[in-house]
């Protein structure tokens, strides 16, 4: 039996346990239908039911985990929902589902949980179709099935609404799920961020001390709640009357923990039981140690705090903060609160959580909530993007990113999420020696394309979130310089033109060295209105000692009343003055100048239309390319003359022979491949020289017309789970790198662009009088092998190489395929944490 636990998230944030029924479950269904109002009972069973008989009880418990399944719905031990399916009938397409629930938890989304995993589990058992009885006045069940995504059919008879609809996943209702996903995730991390209560343990009587540190940053950041520390002895911690327990407090949401692992577990229980709705758990000693026991106590911590129904930060995190003025949350190891302001901040690293705290402070970049998450065991980098995506708080989104947990659910979240809200990420282009896929510029290009603006360091970081929190997006890449010394203006334009921006014509305009802060501002202004202008980068050099009076050496002021006033982007470097909260001042002009070009990258990819996912025709085949139509020429092993010429025979004349050793097969060059062979001798010739040059391995191959060869990948990508490259093949494209490549699955744009986007593309184009090829049937290609990769998780590498590129259309030669165990959970998997 294949194990289909997980645990899920309701409408309201709280955690419960999803698993298959089980025969020891008998008890609790009993226990639960004894809950079960006598209008819940009705409307499950079409009568009374006062009571389940044991004939009825044993059916229920006792499933085969096939034609008939079941799963149960648990918090805290005790079972308070349960859906299933039963077959129709042997090899039947239909099941019959049906779900019931709790009377205090409906109307908090377990039916939609359950009915996504039932529905997964029949698509694997060969069910295509769900039938369901549903009474007229079950209003909430019917809501169920019609709000599911799924083309629900409806008829009416003998006093029922019988249900019938097909279960294949569908853009409606994974779009349905998706939605349903972001809305429960926002609201657990809302959950935490807005507490209206806190309890601290493990801070110290004597006020030293981690939790003791966190103590006082919650009592002295103003925090609008209740803060209560929860000591085993003392009266007071921290000025603060000390509790025993967190059952003896009505308000508390969040609790920080603060104490040695041992005492962890400890902490859940006491938690748990007095309604706490999150923990950050600060301790470290989990899973960071490597040891086999801290990474079992970190899952029995996310174990056990999800059974209770709490989501986990951490576990060796720094904390969580919300500076907004109804909260003002510093439930961090930072002694400040963070400055206010709409950048939402996600470190995954603890230990440089106070460092990175400082930074964005001393460059004037305000916060609207920061997250910690340490070893991320549970709350990570996707659930902020959730969060953040509808936060009124929050413009700006700012993640400093270590690993990934969910690849494919972080590059779907970025493409949807960037649309309405920049994201600026600290993330390793880095990828392992050797490794295939993408090298530092395809991912580049990745998260280019995913919307995500990829950056180097934390200063980077810094240096773009500034700009995007405080100035307009460029509309255009046409920069105006302005400045007062010749130096700079000249070191800002080549910046511009290693950073892909034009220097607007009539600029850089100079201002003379002894021009003061009226004219400087002056000038400036007038560019901020010319129409040729789309941002402005202002470099300012300090005036001579006593030339000019206070007033008019006042360039801050100057250049404030345009940066924060104009509707251009206004980038300043100033060795004069220290610029205004809300103006992006930078050090050099090379750094601004960068920040500018990140700005000008994320708008252009605002301004292209994002494209749609073209459906694709699949054919039921056991090979998996054939399944999405792409045929590949065949080919026949040898592995001597007598068999090349045989399996010539069989595919018909004239052949190609093929070295079968991975990378000579395509070497023309170097003999390991031979063409036109147009009978058995010529076939038997050929044979014994490739034989005793590269070894008795060859395939035989029916030749097709002649074509550009281009190279199709598919590869996991730590960062995007599957991602698709496409270049043009030989021995120099190789070794240069140049492939393009998109997260799947592909767009129509996606795979257009990518075929124009190889350096080598001018020769699919017509080059020097050559006949243009059949893009249109490349792009098409690359939509399917992308289709494949997000609908087929098992294959873990592709490679068609080469691809026959012609004006007639395309011709697959050769294809390498790995299956193995997903990389990571499939996005069209049902809601699980």
């Amino acid at each position: 039996m294949r194990d289909r636990s997980a645990d899920v998230l309701l409408t309201d944030g709280t955690t419960v346990h999803l698993r298959q029924i089980q025969p020891g479950d008998a008890e609790g269904i009993v226990a639960m239908h004894s809950r079960f109002s006598e209008r819940t009972r009705y409307l499950r069973y079409f009568s009374p039911y006062p009571r389940i008989p044991e004939r009825d009880l044993q059916r229920f418990v006792n499933v085969d985990h096939d034609a008939r399944e079941a799963f149960v719905i648990q918090t805290g031990g005790r079972i308070l929902a349960v859906g299933r399916y039963e077959r129709l009938g042997p090899e039947a397409a239909d099941a019959e589902v049906a779900l019931v629930v709790e009377d205090a938890y409906q109307g908090r989304g377990i039916g939609s949980v359950l009915l996504e995993h039932l529905a997964a589990a029949a698509r694997d058992a060969g069910i295509s179709r769900f039938v369901a009885e549903v009474l007229p006045e079950n209003s909430a069940m019917l809501r169920v099935f019609a709000d599911a995504g799924y083309q629900v059919q409806r008829q009416y008879a003998d006093g029922v609404v019988h249900l019938t609809f097909p279960i294949a996943l569908t853009e409606q209702s994974l779009e349905v799920q998706w939605r349903r996903e972001q809305r429960a995730e926002a609201r657990s991390i809302a959950r935490l961020l807005s507490p209206r209560g806190v309890a601290v343990y493990g801070a110290s009587a004597s006020g030293h001390g981690i939790g003791a540190a966190i103590l006082g940053h919650l009592r002295d950041g103003g925090f609008t709640g209740a803060v209560h520390p929860i000591h085993p002895s003392a009266d007071t911690v921290g000025g603060l009357p000390a509790l025993r327990s967190a059952r003896l407090a009505e308000d508390i949401d969040l609790a920080v923990v603060a104490v040695p692992p041992a005492g962890v577990r400890g902490v859940v229980d006491d938690a748990a039981a007095a309604g706490v709705h999150g923990l950050v758990v600060v301790s470290a000693g989990f899973g960071e140690t490597g040891t086999d026991a801290g990474i079992a106590a970190e899952r029995e911590l996310i174990r056990a705090a999800h059974a209770a129904g709490m989501r986990v930060v951490g576990p060796n995190c720094l904390g969580v903060a919300n500076t907004h003025e109804e909260v003002r949350l510093n439930a961090t190891l930072a002694p400040w609160m963070p400055r206010r302001g709409r950048a939402g901040f996600f470190s995954q690293s603890g230990a440089l959580g106070v460092a990175l705290l400082a930074e964005a402070d001393r460059r004037g970049l305000g916060l609207s909530s920061f997250v910690s998450a340490g070893n991320r065991a549970d709350v990570s980098g996707n659930d902020l993007l959730q969060y953040w995506e509808d936060d009124p708080a929050t413009d700006v989104v700012l993640l400093y990113l270590e690993t990934f947990g969910n690849p494919r659910k972080f590059a779907r979240l970025a493409r949807r999420i960037g649309r309405t809200k920049p994201i600026v990420a600290v993330a390793s282009a880095a990828r392992a020696a050797g490794a295939a896929g993408p090298d530092r510029a395809g991912v580049a290009a990745l998260f280019a394309h995913a919307g995500v603006i990829r950056v180097e360091t934390v200063a980077e970081l810094f240096d773009v979130g500034v700009l995007l929190a405080h100035q307009p997006l460029p509309t255009g890449r046409r920069v105006g310089i302005v400045g007062n010394s010749t130096a700079l203006t000249r070191l800002a334009a080549a910046a511009c033109a290693d950073g892909g921006l034009a220097v607007a014509e009539g600029y850089p305009r100079d201002v003379p060295p002894q021009a003061g802060a009226h004219d400087f501002g002056d000038v400036l202004a007038e560019a901020a209105t010319d129409a040729g202008v789309d941002a402005l980068v202002v470099a300012v050099a300090p005036p001579v000692p006593g030339q000019l009076s206070d007033e008019d050496a006042d360039f801050a002021a100057a250049l404030a009343s345009v940066a924060l006033a104009g509707d251009k982007p206004t980038v300043v470097t100033s060795l004069v003055d220290q610029m205004p909260a809300g103006v992006a001042a930078y050090p050099s002009v090379e750094e601004a100048v960068r920040a500018l070009s990140r700005a000008c990258g994320y708008a252009d990819w605002l301004r292209r239309p994002p494209g749609t996912v073209p459906e694709v025709a699949t054919v039921d085949s056991f090979d998996v390319l054939t399944a999405y139509g792409i045929e590949v020429a065949p080919s026949l092993p040898a592995e001597s003359a007598d068999e090349a010429v045989a399996a010539a025979d069989r595919l018909g004349y004239p052949v190609a022979l093929k070295s079968a050793g991975e990378e000579l097969r395509h070497r023309l060059d170097l003999g390991a491949v031979r063409l036109d062979l147009t009978d058995e001798s010529a076939v038997a010739r050929a044979y014994a020289e490739m034989a005793e040059r590269f070894g008795p391995g060859v395939l035989v191959q029916a030749m097709v017309p002649p074509g550009v060869a281009c190279v199709v990948e598919l590869v996991e990508d730590p960062a995007f789970g599957p991602v698709v490259g496409f270049g043009l093949g030989g021995v120099a494209t190789d070794l240069l790198g140049d492939r393009a490549w998109r997260p799947a699955p592909l767009t129509d744009r996606d795979a257009a662009a990518m075929v124009d986007e190889p350096r080598a593309a001018p020769l699919l184009r017509g080059y020097r009088g050559a006949e243009p090829v059949d893009r249109e049937a490349l792009a098409q290609l690359l939509i399917r092998v992308g289709r494949l990769a997000d609908e087929r998780p098992e294959v873990r590498e592709l490679r068609l190489n080469p691809v026959l590129a012609r004006p007639d259309g395309v011709s697959v030669l050769h294809a390498e395929v790995v299956l193995g165990p997903p990389a990571d959970r499939p996005d069209t998997a049902p809601r699980s944490l």
